[in-house]
């Protein structure tokens, strides 16, 4: 009998009704580099378990990380218990499923050998620059198991190549930064190219244009939308009536140009169940502007009336599944970045920001940490001490283009876009 059996057996036997165990086991070997230097190497394991019961109606979750003792976990989630009031047990039926592990490890010399070929890359063309990276191959598995017969695991491997470069002249600081996170293979000459290109594009300070200017978001920067965005159509939110989409769906929110899609098969992050049990799928959230789909868990699902869409996950192994999305995907458009570009007589583009993001109210105030001005449709040198400031929900209504240089951003699969008319401040 493993630790699962052993886990359901005891709970069962101290009068727990329902039951599952969540387990999560991980294996990292990061690589750093520091001063254009290789500072580092490590090896990172955790294994952790987390059991969730319901007795008397009650929930109760504890946690163990390392060895574990079945009868302590269990004794822990009982007590925990008495101190919640009751709620409907969320588990899904009997299912046993092993999906095949995703992606392939690399050796530790070879992530070594990415981290120096970007750095010298870089170098190569920037000596005057101090180069920070990090490579790393990890690999995680997730299982679930429940009282009701379900079991159900995965295992997936990523690797990761980030690389940070400052750059000091005078009393003029730039720091640039660029990363992928991929399975199979990692491309560092891509990473460092990044890099310089955005060196090249900062070697003049040039003066800012403020009031009302278009502003193209790089597939980075622009993860800063989608996070009010994703906000805006979490199930729990609806419910609770916090989301101003609340009572939207089936009408347009935001530009026509725009189409935003779950795609769980699809990339690093793709996730064949959430942390429910519950199979994850392709969803289309907003077609053309309209908005068509709240994503929930199986609690909200419930209460909706909509049923679970596949998205109960936990933001840690004691935290109990709420609705979140996998791989947000932003459908692209037709015109690369150069393009995109051309299409600005006087602009900015953003590329990093400072500051978080603009929350369930969409209004957004940011300092522009690295940002570039256009001008005639060319990049004429780097902007500083600017600020940009607008609504995520009326600038999205103001989407005038939306570029096919789509690219990952965490578990954000999104391009680049141009949005009209934002609020932009600074000096010269």
């Amino acid at each position: 009998m493993d630790i699962t059996e052993q886990l359901l057996d005891l709970a069962s036997k101290a009068g727990a009704a329902a039951a599952e165990v969540y387990q999560a086991k991980s294996l990292s070997r990061p690589v750093f580099f520091e001063a254009n230097r290789l500072k580092q190497l490590e090896s990172t394991q955790s294994e952790g378990i987390a059991l969730r019961l319901w007795k008397d109606g009650k929930p109760g979750i504890a946690v163990a990380y390392g060895a574990v003792e079945p009868s302590i976990l269990v004794a822990k989630s009982i007590e925990l218990s008495a101190l919640n009031d009751r709620e409907t047990p969320e588990l899904n039926q009997a299912n046993h499923t092993i999906y095949p592990d995703l992606g392939n490890t690399i050796p530790t010399e070879e992530l070594l050998a990415m981290g120096k070929t970007a750095i010298e890359l870089v170098r190569s063309d920037f000596p005057d620059v101090v180069c920070n990276s990090q490579w790393d191959c990890d690999i995680e598995t997730t299982r679930l198991v429940n009282s009701l017969g379900l079991d159900c695991s995965y295992s997936d491997t990523t690797l990761s190549g980030y690389l940070a470069v400052e750059w000091i002249r005078g009393d003029d600081f730039l720091s640039v930064g660029d990363g992928q996170t991929q399975r199979g293979e990692l491309d560092p000459a891509k990473i460092a190219q990044s890099v310089i290109k955005r060196l090249e594009w900062a070697k003049n300070n040039v003066k800012p244009p403020t009031g009302k200017v278009p502003v193209l978001f790089t597939a980075k920067a622009a993860d800063m939308l989608w996070e009010t965005v994703q906000a805006a159509m979490n199930g729990k939110q609806v419910y609770e009536g916090a989301s101003p989409w609340s009572d939207r769906l089936g009408q347009t929110v935001v530009s026509p140009l725009l189409t935003l899609m779950q795609e769980p098969s699809w990339g690093p992050f793709s996730c064949p169940f959430d942390d429910e049990g519950s199979p994850t799928r392709s969803l289309t959230l907003i077609q053309a502007g309209v908005l068509k789909l709240f994503y929930a868990d199986r609690t909200i699902g419930r209460q909706l009336g909509c049923g679970s869409t596949g998205n109960g996950f936990r933001s840690g192994l004691g935290s109990y599944p709420t609705p979140d999305l996998v791989n947000l995907t932003v459908a692209p458009g037709t015109k690369s970045f150069p393009e995109l570009v051309k299409q600005l007589d006087s602009g900015i583009i953003i590329d990093q920001i400072l500051g978080g993001g603009a929350g369930m109210s969409g209004d957004f105030s940011i300092n522009v940490e690295l940002g570039y001005r256009v001008r005639n449709g060319e990049i004429v040198g780097r902007i500083k001490d600017t600020m940009v400031s607008g609504n995520v929900y009326t600038a999205l209504k103001q989407v005038v283009a939306v570029g096919a240089d789509i690219d990952w951003n965490g578990p954000c699969h999104t391009p680049s876009l141009i949005v009209e008319g934002l609020s932009v401040t600074g000096r010269g």
